[in-house]
């Protein structure tokens, strides 16, 4: 069963070697490897060109969202790749060297799954951690967030993905979030394993850092996923009635932005 890895990259050259790195010490040989460039300005380019066996893509014409961008890109690799079994990569993270291996037995194992999440290891400040996830204020109409990187899913579906979490006008809604929710109230052939698989990176420069817990930003990126999640819901027939999560949400940013007026 091969592996297509795409990667997405925008101005992460120094975080490139990793990232390729670790798909080069993969315990599981059958993998392809394609990475997409959206117009870094950086050193990107010169350094993923120095690995052979890489499908690099290019692209010059781009829109002002990253969270667009990044969608776009993975939609583009997955129509160009070859592999059976889709892996999920932003550049400034990286894999452990048995994920891959892992996943495909995962998928092997049953032809129920479509989409398997695994959970990240915190990379920040130089050290390596797991996060508890025991605290989240609400958990009635999404629970923990898989990041991008953590999400693998089976080719014959990737279309069917695009197309239903695709919409404009959610500019921080990303394909984490939007995937989430595709697996919580439509596709339910997927699976949660309990591994941590994945080495996700915080930094000064990556979109998290502009969403702090609990901070305005944070809220207001919350009260927009309420808004996908709407949308997505009636455009697919589904009904979910008293979401306490959104009005509270909503009041709470109302407040915030008023006060900053």
């Amino acid at each position: 069963m091969k592996a297509s890895i795409l990667i997405a990259n925008y101005n992460n050259d120094k975080y490139i070697d990793d990232c390729i790195l670790s798909l080069k010490n993969q315990t599981y040989s059958d993998i392809e490897i394609l990475f997409h460039d959206d117009g870094s300005n950086d050193n990107s380019l010169e350094v993923i060109k120095k690995y052979p066996n890489v499908i690099v893509l290019e692209n010059k014409i781009k829109t002002e969202y990253g969270s667009l961008n990044q969608l776009n890109a993975f939609r583009k690799m997955s129509e160009l790749s070859t592999g059976e079994i889709l892996f999920f990569l932003d550049s400034d993270d990286y894999f452990h060297e048995a994920k891959i291996q892992n996943i495909i037995k995962e998928f092997k194992n049953s032809e129920k799954n479509q989409i398997i999440f695994d959970y990240p290891k915190i990379f920040e400040n130089g050290k390596i951690y797991i996060k508890k996830n025991n605290f989240e204020i609400f958990k009635s109409y999404w629970s923990y967030i898989h990041p991008t990187s953590c999400i693998s899913i089976r080719k014959v579906i990737a279309d069917e993905l695009f197309k239903t979490i695709s919409a404009e006008n959610y500019y921080n809604t990303w394909m984490d979030i939007r995937t989430n929710i595709y697996c919580r109230y439509l596709n339910k052939n997927y699976k949660i394993l309990n591994e941590h698989l994945t080495i996700y990176r915080k930094s000064n420069t990556n979109i998290s850092s502009n969403f702090k817990k609990f901070s305005k930003n944070w809220w207001n990126r919350r009260k927009e996923a309420h808004e996908y999640l709407s949308f997505f819901l009636k455009k697919n027939g589904i009904n979910v009635n008293n979401n306490l999560d959104k009005k509270i949400t909503n009041l709470i940013c109302s407040f915030l932005n008023f006060n900053q007026k």
